[in-house]
């Protein structure tokens, strides 16, 4: 089963979107690391919300949109950790 088989393609526009300010978050000294994922979260619901209108399935949209950018990111991350040693401290 494929997470994007649930993601509606109205959404996967947000997704790239969701990487690089994501990307940007963790740049910024002043956001904690856990708070990232919550970030992500509220901008995919409001975005998603925004342009294509406020309904469960909007919502649901958008939360998918948040998990697949993380899990993306997180499977790229612990995959080049685990197979080169490139952990970052």
């Amino acid at each position: 089963m494929n997470l994007l088989d649930f993601l509606n393609q109205n959404y996967y526009m947000l997704v790239p979107a969701l990487w690089v300010i994501g990307y940007a978050l963790k740049q910024t000294p002043k956001v904690p690391d856990w708070s990232i994922v919550w970030i992500l979260l509220m901008i995919s619901v409001s975005a998603g919300s925004l342009a294509f209108g406020f309904s469960f399935e909007g919502l649901l949209n958008g939360i998918v949109a948040a998990g697949v950018a993380v899990l993306g990111h997180q499977m790229i991350k612990q995959t080049s950790e685990g197979a080169y040693g490139n952990k970052k401290k």
